[in-house]
């Protein structure tokens, strides 16, 4: 197996399985095989968990509690609902970045160069690696805990019409009688299989994109300062300027791909971080049931007791980014304005 191969072995054979991996358009049935896989794990995705997903969402909407916990199943899934639908208009645009790699592996180099490409190529591997088995034991743990009656999630009549699934849904036929419920919970898994692949196979590639262009631009970096010694000094440099733009084309072709995807993360992130700090803010209603407590008819060392707790619940409880920012329901309307921000000036600059 060649350097090339080592690296994105992993990553393609995820992005294959879904059809998301760019097909040598050379192909014609290459290109139609992955049409046909792509459009599959939309299908699958969409309809057997997105739909019933945000079904469920608007069934329990009010109860804060499942809000919260449904937003955990459902979000990730619009995350991957976006990240197939713009990884599949942008393929041809990443065919000849994948075409670019491979042939830095295959064209000659230093040594110095090499060991570059092999640092990078291991970080990259490494990843890819503990992000694969990740999955794996994601869907392990999803498949074998309901298997001995061990639920990770809420099981009420609002998320689940019979026998619990996987995940929170609503489904319009009856999936608590035989055999509905297990072919049901079969296009779950597949699904769920589905939408894992898709989540790590693309944000994989960004990573394996943008660290080879780190390698290549070290590179770079490494033969310029070297100039001196070579003994054509124009043609090495005209070689290295090439290069150079080279590299930016790339990084504007990346930037160009995958910049939308991170804006939806970034938001993503935000609710699923927000949402979940408000179960921990829930601490103001420890002061306020104190508060309303008959103190005034307790002994006072009672009364000390409570004023304690009051004085402790008053205290904010929050998780934070980085130590910097709070992770709250202000700091998520924060975000949305500022993302908002940012939208408009992309649109302003692209127009």
């Amino acid at each position: 197996m060649t350097d090339f191969e080592r690296v994105i072995n992993i990553n393609r054979f995820m992005l294959r399985t879904v059809g998301l991996w760019p097909p040598d358009n050379r192909s014609s049935r290459e290109v139609m095989k992955s049409k046909i896989r792509l459009l599959h794990t939309f299908s699958m995705v969409f309809f057997v968990l997105t739909i019933p997903a945000l079904i469920s969402l608007i069934r329990v909407w009010g109860d804060i509690i499942l809000m919260i916990e449904n937003m955990q199943y459902s979000l990730p899934l619009l995350g991957a609902i976006s990240k197939i639908c713009i990884l599949s208009q942008k393929q041809a645009d990443l065919l000849p970045l994948i075409e670019m790699i491979e042939n830095d592996w295959v064209k000659p180099k230093m040594k110095e160069e090499q060991d570059v490409m092999l640092r990078r190529a291991r970080i990259i591997r490494v990843i890819t690696i503990c992000g694969f088995f990740t999955g794996i034991l994601t869907i392990i743990i999803t498949f074998g805990f309901p298997c001995f009656g061990l639920m990770l999630r809420q099981v009420t009549n609002l998320t689940d019409s019979g026998k619990p699934l996987l995940i929170p849904s609503y489904y319009f036929h009856d999936v608590s009688k035989s055999p509905q419920f297990e072919l049901t919970l079969l296009a779950q898994g597949i699904s769920m299989i589905a939408c894992g692949c898709s989540h790590i196979g693309v944000d994989h590639l960004l990573g394996l994109l943008v660290l080879h262009v780190c390698g290549q631009l070290e590179n770079l970096h490494l033969r310029l300062s070297r100039l001196e010694k070579y003994s054509d000094f124009n043609a090495a440099l005209e070689y290295n300027v090439q290069d150079h733009v080279r590299l930016i084309r790339s990084i504007e072709i990346i930037d160009h791909t995958f910049n939308l995807l991170l804006l939806i993360l970034v938001l993503y992130f935000g609710i699923l971080f927000c949402v979940q700090a408000f179960l921990i803010v829930q601490s103001e209603k420890i002061h306020q049931a104190t508060y309303e407590y008959s103190w005034y008819n307790k002994h006072p060392k009672v009364v000390k007791g409570l004023m304690l707790i009051m004085l402790r619940a008053n205290k904010p409880l929050h998780i934070t980014a980085g130590k910097t920012f709070p992770m709250t329901m202000s700091t998520f309307c924060n975000l949305l304005k500022t993302s908002a921000g940012y939208v408009s000036v992309l649109l302003t600059t692209q127009g």
